[in-house]
């Protein structure tokens, strides 16, 4: 992400031929799930949940805890999707309709499911404590970390997988999307389509993903020597009351989360020297957003940097808020903020540093990470630089 480059690009995953409005997405190009599952055990996968387990399988690997030591019972996971099995879903459909319901497949239902990454997580890992699924649209990663922190910080857990997955590059969703008109139709130049911030901005770029993080309580963590990247320290979260599908134009409820997220914190506004935005590009998101910060964080607005990732990954839905979250983490323990790419001419007030085209080198000490989804659902997150 550091080095401003666009996944966005042509669908492959279905023919998105000329007769589509929207013919470009972000799709997890290359992706082998030979290298998690045989292909008997994939039938009972959709793509969401294989991705979930991927993301798991390299989040285990890099904390180097053995999840099969220990209490089981102490071990949990809170793995979310915004859509769940929407592919599943799809080919059942069809299949209904072209074959009758003889033909439907016994695995349909446990595909579909919006907990099946969870749960299959939890298989993998033998994680008997905590087992969470969540689905709050756009926010969904983000309550997914938020809820696994709250149960290690009551003691219920001392250790979570967190995160969440989606796969919904799919016909139904890219239609529907675009037939809300909230999708971006650059499809002569995708790469450039997803531009948070800027004037010019004419929708978002529907992604597909997942990312998963290992949290774990600090004394855990410590006594094995864990190699810990950063501190999660608080989480806050609201909801709108306005809109299904657009947020209230001040960004009332962003506000809201944001400013429970540094209470349960206890960071002071003045303190965040950087904030991964939800900065979708949409006219309405971006606006609402940026009406939020300059609100709760004052004159100070002006000194953080606040950039979008999604103008590099596109949106990934219930997936967005566990990447950006590692994103956020990064960003303190390297002390290099990721830039947002397209951004080539702000909109009218948006005067802040939104870390335009390149990378920031600037050491910073707290950061919020913002996720906001469709049914007013907004979170926030805040974590600090790690120090032994």
């Amino acid at each position: 992400m550091v080095n401003g480059i666009s996944g966005v690009d042509s669908i492959t995953l279905f023919d998105a031929n000329e007769d589509w409005g929207v013919r470009f997405a972000g799709e997890v190009r290359g992706f082998d799930p030979n290298t998690i599952l045989d292909a008997r055990e994939q039938r009972r996968f959709d793509r969401f949940a294989l991705l979930a387990l991927a993301a798991a399988t390299e989040a285990a690997k890099d904390s180097g805890f053995d999840f099969q030591s220990g209490d089981p019972y102490r071990h949990g996971v809170a793995i979310g999707s915004g859509i769940g099995g929407i592919g599943t879903i799809e080919t059942g459909v069809k299949g209904l309709i072209t074959s009758g319901n003889r033909k439907i497949g016994p695995f349909t239902v446990p595909r579909l499911m919006v907990n099946a990454g969870a749960g299959q997580v939890s298989i993998r890992f033998n994680l008997r404590g905590a087992n969470i699924a969540t689905a709050t649209a756009c926010a969904t990663g983000s309550h997914a970390i938020g809820a696994a922190f709250h149960l290690i910080q009551r003691g219920d857990a001392d250790v979570m997988m967190a995160g969440g997955a989606e796969a919904a590059v799919t016909p139904l969703c890219i239609g529907s999307f675009a037939s809300m008109k909230a999708l971006s139709t650059r499809n002569h130049e995708p790469k450039l389509a997803s531009r948070p911030f800027d004037k010019d901005r004419d929708g978002f770029v529907l992604s597909e993903g997942a990312a998963v993080i290992v949290l774990e309580e600090y004394e855990h963590a410590k006594k094995r020597g864990a190699h810990i990247y950063a501190e999660l320290l608080g989480f806050g979260s609201s909801g709108d009351a306005f809109h299904i599908a657009a947020p209230e134009a001040q960004g009332s409820g962003a506000h809201r989360a944001m400013l429970n997220a540094l209470k349960d914190a206890e960071v002071s506004a003045d303190q965040v020297g950087y904030i991964n935005a939800h900065g979708t590009s949409t006219p309405l998101g971006d606006a609402a957003e940026v009406s939020a910060v300059k609100e709760l964080f004052g004159n100070h607005a002006k000194k953080l940097a606040m950039s979008s990732t999604k103008s590099v990954t596109g949106h990934a839905l219930g997936a967005a808020g566990g990447i950006e979250s590692i994103a956020t983490i990064l960003a303190l323990k390297n002390g290099i903020l990721p830039p947002t790419i397209n951004l080539d001419c702000p909109d009218e007030g948006f005067d802040l540093d939104f870390v335009a085209h390149t990378a920031q080198e600037r050491p910073i000490q707290f950061a919020l990470n913002n996720s906001f989804g469709f049914g007013g659902h907004n979170t926030s997150l805040v974590f600090g630089r790690f120090k032994d």
